[in-house]
């Protein structure tokens, strides 16, 4: 297809949109999968007009087809029926509009469906989805608990019941949306993502009654799965019943079998935690008067101790031995002194009887001989200087010899 030279030589309508049909109609024939939405057949009319739509998106495409060929189908097809239709692309000039010409329709069967979702579920494990990891914790007890599910169904009466049974003060943020059919998934992801964004919830629960395979099918679908999966808050799955086991299950970060499960267990039990509370503050009161008991009968061994029951009598017990210890004390240095002293007089009896003082009080003399022979007035020098028989006299006084005179 060329392009238009110049602004002034644009090319007209008619031309573009035959080029445009011509460049569709020599695409091949193909293959789609999707959701029957919307069925018009006109009785009497050659041509049938139909929606698919994508289960994953916000995509739907305009289906053309013999009246004959809606008409044989068995089962016949309704809104919601997931099909494979072959056709052509054809582009109506006249209309401008694309629509998929189609000769065959095949309804997906249960065993299909299951078998994709099957394969779904391998897809995202082994991306790691389902990895016990990346569950998050649920809060103790949520600020607020948004809500998406069906408008004025018994899921949302069972998840507000029984939250509301065990704790009456929680709050909820509701959003109802279609829980089944095409229009399900258009609706459940904006509601996840706005509750998502709301600081004040604390947990988001996705909840809906049993039902078909088919009625299931949006919380299999994996553009859910990837939005929860991708959520800040943690998500409660509370889909169908026990039996009933979509994809979401395994993506949020908890699993509820029942709504009515999922109203328990968002919020705690007032009644549990009141009794818990008295519980705990019984078993506090016991520890602490345990406590005080134990440290009593600690402080009463303390005070019967003796250092403590009479606290004087260490001292006076230390007054009287250091008492004792000095008396003993002066005794032994009265001892030693005594003994000393009988020491020193005796050594002093000794040398004054060794002395010459009192040798010469008994009478007698201690003489030196000097060798000298001069006389100096009658005075002996030695008593040699003597003759033989002769008498001397001997002047004493302080202990000393001072003269040797003959008698």
């Amino acid at each position: 297809m060329s392009s238009p030279t110049s602004a002034e030589e644009p090319w007209p309508v008619r031309t573009v949109a035959r080029k445009i049909a011509d460049w569709i109609n020599r695409l091949g024939q193909i293959w789609v999968e999707g959701q029957i939405t919307q069925i018009s057949m006109r009785s009497g009319a050659q041509t049938a007009f139909l929606t698919l739509r994508d289960p994953s998106a916000d995509v739907s495409l305009t289906l053309t087809c013999s009246s004959s060929l809606l008409r044989k189908m068995d089962p016949p097809l309704t809104d919601g029926s997931r099909v494979v239709v072959h056709g052509k692309p054809t582009f109506f000039v006249g209309r401008g509009t694309l629509s998929l010409r189609v000769d065959e329709i095949r309804a997906v069967g249960i065993g299909e469906l299951l078998a994709r979702i099957e394969r779904l579920r391998q897809l995202l494990k082994a991306e790691g989805l389902f990895d016990p990891a990346r569950k998050r914790p649920l809060p103790f007890l949520p600020n607020r608990v948004g809500l998406i599910t069906g408008r004025a169904s018994a899921a949302e009466h069972d998840v507000l019941t029984n939250a509301q049974l065990r704790w009456p003060a929680v709050q909820f943020e509701i959003r109802n949306v279609a829980v089944q059919g095409t229009s399900a998934v258009p609706q459940i992801l904006p509601a996840l993502e706005e509750l998502d964004r709301m600081p004040e919830v604390d947990v988001i629960v996705l909840a809906r009654g049993g039902g078909s395979v088919e009625d299931l099918l949006p919380f299999s679908d994996e553009a859910l799965c990837r939005a929860v999966s991708a959520c800040k808050t943690p998500v409660v799955s509370a889909i169908g019943h026990e039996p009933d086991s979509p994809l979401l299950d395994h993506v949020a970060d908890v699993r509820c079998s029942t709504p009515t499960g999922a109203g328990k267990r968002v919020v705690p039990d007032v009644a549990e935690e009141g009794q818990r509370i008295r519980q705990l503050r019984d078993r506090a009161r016991r520890a602490l008067h345990g406590w005080v008991d134990r440290e009593r009968r600690l402080l009463d061994q303390l005070r019967s101790r003796p250092a403590l029951a009479d606290p004087h009598r260490p001292l006076q017990q230390r007054s009287e031995q250091v008492a004792m210890l000095r008396e003993r004390s002066r005794r032994a240095m009265s001892t030693v002194l005594t003994a000393e002293g009988h020491a020193l007089s005796a050594t002093r009896s000794r040398l004054t009887t060794l002395g010459p003082a009192a040798t010469l009080t008994r009478g007698y003399a201690i003489v030196q001989r000097i060798e000298e022979t001069d006389e100096v007035d009658g005075v002996l020098r030695s008593v040699d200087d003597a003759p033989p028989g002769t008498r001397l006299r001997v002047r004493v006084a302080d202990g000393a010899v001072h003269a040797v005179v003959p008698d």
